[in-house]
């Protein structure tokens, strides 16, 4: 028998909406015998309060201090003891907490995963034990170029919009999180009315449903307040001197479409095609023919009310001024020429071939699920989004080549400090150069 108000998306899959709860879903995977189950709470930085930057990362790692009813060894143990693991992670819009165990210990990891979510403790002692962890995680972070120049771009990219904060925080606002904020924030967010759970693998929907209700706090809770559209920012170029930095650093990219925009399926089409791989343009161009870079990629993101592409180039400061003019070249090249017929279609099987093997896992299973509902999309069936990716027309491939034109993308350009340095300036959509600040974390 089925779990009650269950809904079939799929063979093997359900999905059931608890009364003033969370959405549960499942993706039962016989030919393995383990389970991965994971808890989002719709709560992330860019949805913390002004002052309160990084509270989200704080939350998340508080949690692990311990519960009203086990010790952080004990949050540990429980799964380690079986053979599994632990894990989390804040992003701008969620933070989820996450158990892969053998398929025998799904109860203990239901157990464990909504008690440290829903009941911890939040002491102040462990605050301020683990404010200093992060910021020697932070620390790391700002001596890490290749990390930093990412996070420099976001910031240049969406200004003053919460997606261009950092979601670690900063030192000041960290310094200024207390106890009675982290309690008051917990209490409003990390609510079951505010979840999302999932689990693939060899799993029982009906169990699972019935572990979870056992398990909940009775209060429902809300949803957080939708989040504004991105404003476009001013193209240009940034340069940031870096005093760890043994190589320049450089990442141009620009707005693109929110994930439920249908466009995304062609940008994520282009983006592959741009420097998804060895075969990809960049790669070939920048590494393979010119020998410029170890590293060359492209990257992207897509939000509830947002998203961003661009592409990445670890070059030598003897280097950078070529490989930076070759990176612009391609991506002009892209913007106003596009793609063959001949790659569209061959980016097409390509991205076929990656999702089918990206899925054979239990944790991917699992985060597809839960990126589907999270953002509010139908599910579809493997069968229907390789015929969706069939069906992405050349019109949409040419808009989603504009999103990439060099004149409407941000660009840092972070170097080493030293005599042969580039000065901190910035250079706008004119072409003129003038002084852009270092932008610091706190």
């Amino acid at each position: 028998m089925m779990a009650r108000n269950a809904e079939r998306l799929d063979v093997g899959v359900y999905r059931t909406r608890l009364p003033e709860g969370p959405i549960v879903l499942s993706e039962r995977i016989d030919a393995v015998r383990s389970v991965a189950l994971g808890l989002w709470v719709r709560q992330g930085s860019a949805h913390e309060p002004p002052g309160q930057g990084g509270i989200s990362h704080l939350l998340e790692h508080l949690v692990f201090k311990g519960t009203n009813h086990r010790s952080a060894h004990q949050l540990a143990r429980e799964i380690e003891q079986v053979g599994g693991g632990v894990d989390a992670y804040t992003s701008h819009e969620v933070t989820a907490f996450q158990a892969h165990v053998p398929d025998d210990a799904l109860e203990a990891a239901v157990d464990v995963l909504t008690d440290l979510t829903f009941q911890p403790a939040l002491r102040a002692g462990d605050l301020a034990l683990e404010r200093g962890v992060i910021l020697e995680e932070l620390a790391g972070i700002e001596e890490t170029p290749e990390e930093l120049v990412f996070e420099e771009h976001a910031a240049r990219l969406y200004g003053s919009h919460p997606y261009g904060a950092p979601v670690i925080g900063t030192r000041s606002s960290l310094e200024s999180l207390g106890t009675a904020l982290v309690r008051d924030y917990h209490s409003r967010a990390y609510r079951p009315a505010n979840v999302v759970i999932a689990a693939a693998g060899r799993v029982d929907h009906e169990k699972l449903v019935g572990l979870i209700e056992a398990s909940l706090p009775s209060t429902g809770g809300s949803r957080p307040t939708e989040l504004s559209t991105p404003v476009a920012s001013d193209a240009g170029i940034t340069r940031v001197p870096h005093v760890s930095a043994r190589q320049t650093h450089l990442v141009a990219g620009g707005l693109t479409v929110p994930f439920r925009d249908p466009l995304r399926y062609a940008v994520v089409l282009v983006n592959t095609a741009l420097g998804g791989g060895m075969s990809s343009r960049l790669f070939q161009s920048i590494r393979e023919e010119r020998g410029l870079a170890y590293s060359v990629y492209s990257f992207q993101s897509f939000y509830a009310a947002g998203g961003h592409a661009g592409a990445y180039v670890g070059t030598g400061p003897d280097t950078s001024e070529a490989a930076l003019e070759l990176l612009l070249g391609e991506l002009k090249s892209l913007a106003e020429q596009g793609l063959s017929d001949r790659e569209i279609e061959d980016t097409k099987t390509e991205l076929k071939g990656r999702m089918m093997i990206s899925l054979e896992s239990p944790g991917a299973r699992m985060n597809r699920l839960a990126g589907l509902t999270l953002y509010e999309r139908p599910y579809r069936t493997l069968d229907e989004v390789c015929e969706r990716i069939d069906r992405i027309r050349r019109d949409e491939v040419a808009k989603a080549c504009a999103l990439f034109h060099p004149d409407r993308l941000a660009v840092i350009e972070m170097s080493p400090v030293g005599a042969d340095a580039v000065p901190v300036a910035e250079v706008g959509r004119d072409g003129r150069t003038r002084d852009a600040p270092i932008r610091t974390r706190s």
